[in-house]
């Protein structure tokens, strides 16, 4: 099958085409044929950048004004004389659409083939995710102006793996009742990757999935931590929103809620005003005053810039101090798995993280760790570390895929 896999946010649209199918899940069969995005919608200078795997990719800067438009110019392209897909002659080709949906709330734990009920469900969570959803259902809208019904649509929600998250876990120390009428709790994000990562180190070690006890290290412009036992989500650090836990690009991370109250008394400004700064301008770009790019604070510090080395201390700190904490929560974690751009691509960051935790049973080889950049997927720990450490790249558009053709397919998952 062809999947059309769809990544709406607010000012940009990912897209990849893969080919998959349930024979060749354990094998490796996938292929993506088609990848690409358009960033700044909404802009006179909207970049576009669409690429047929393997060939020059095609490359533009033109107004582009929203979702609906978005997907329009990917399918022009895709039906263009001059762009050559393997196997794909038109969209008759295309067998399902496959879209993240961030927040599915209690109602979702599982990915589910669009139908008008599913789409007002979606809507009902969109106030737990006021900046996420609304842009997702906007991607699921304009496919339905733009294809009809002849496609399948399935959403892949971000929050799903985590529904296995047991009470003590995910609710709030706060008045129960708020959890009952106003389903204030946590919910995880990011679960999409951290369900392939499970799989794929599963996959890489040989383990069945009730041997894998693992935490996860999401690391990217948005960080979370996963902490995962018998292949199932136990514990994670996003909140309600994912806002809480590690520190990120630019958001705070975990903060003590009084200093909203504070700041208010300030005259920084009003409530939305200040969560306006704890998720745009705080994080690595507020501490180091840089960027929230982890490379170019890297370089900043590597040249003694003391303000991006404090960032990196604090970013490091941070993930440690959820590596020691779902430790203790899983007793007998088998590994620490690193992924996304900076867990991917970062040695430095990972040896921060991993450095005196020798107690633990966590002990890198540092030559090993140089070597996973790039995308490489390979172990880093020494021999005789007691928990081993991987770097893993993930995959969350060919999960979603795969799952577009379960939920097709009415096949459940094995995983």
């Amino acid at each position: 099958m062809n999947v059309f896999v769809l990544n709406c946010g607010s000012s940009s649209v990912k897209f990849q085409v893969i080919n998959t199918d349930l024979e060749l899940f354990d094998v490796d069969g996938d292929r993506t044929l088609v990848k690409g995005q358009i960033e700044r919608l909404g802009h006179r200078d909207s970049i576009i950048n669409f690429q047929v795997v393997g060939y020059e990719p095609f490359k533009a800067v033109q107004p582009v004004e929203n979702c609906r438009e978005a997907i329009t110019r990917m399918k022009d392209w895709m039906e263009s004389p001059k762009t050559k897909i393997p196997g794909i002659l038109g969209w008759h080709d295309i067998h399902a659409i496959a879209h993240r949906v961030v927040h599915g709330g209690e109602k979702f734990t599982k990915s589910v083939l669009i139908d008008k009920k599913v789409i007002s469900q979606i809507e009902e969570c969109s106030d737990l995710a006021p900046l996420h959803n609304p842009a997702n259902l906007k991607g699921i809208a304009g496919c339905y102006e733009i294809f009809g019904d002849k496609i399948p649509q399935v959403a892949v929600f971000d929050t799903s793996f985590h529904s296995t998250v047991s009470k003590e876990v995910f609710l709030c120390a706060i008045p129960y009742e708020f959890y009952e009428k106003y389903s204030i709790r946590r919910y995880g994000f990011h679960g999409t990757s951290h369900r392939y990562l499970a799989y794929r180190y599963r996959q890489l070690t040989g383990k069945n999935r009730e041997d894998v006890n693992i935490i996860t290290m999401h690391l990217g412009n948005g960080c979370s931590a996963c902490a995962i036992r018998n292949g199932y989500s136990v514990d994670t650090s996003m909140g309600m929103t994912p806002l809480q836990g590690l520190i990120m690009g630019t958001r705070s991370g975990d903060i003590d809620p009084t200093i909203l109250l504070y700041l208010c008394q300030k005259g920084i400004g009003s409530l939305p005003k200040i969560f306006d700064i704890l998720n745009k301008k705080s994080g690595l770009a507020g501490i180091s005053g840089i960027s929230g790019d982890m490379r170019e604070i890297e370089k900043a510090a590597s040249e003694g810039h003391e303000r991006a080395r404090l960032a990196m201390k604090m970013f490091a700190t941070r993930a440690k101090k959820y590596v020691g904490y779902y430790m203790a929560g899983l007793n007998n974690c088998g590994a620490v798995v690193f992924s996304a751009g900076i867990g991917e691509n970062s040695p430095t960051i990972r040896s921060m993280i991993c450095a005196n935790m020798d107690g633990l049973g966590i002990l890198i080889d540092e030559e090993l760790n140089k070597k996973a950049v790039g995308g490489r997927s390979m172990k880093i720990s020494r021999p005789e570390s007691k928990v081993e450490v991987w770097v893993i790249h993930t995959d969350e558009e060919l999960l979603m895929a795969r799952d577009a053709v379960r939920v097709v397919r009415n096949v459940e998952r094995t995983w």
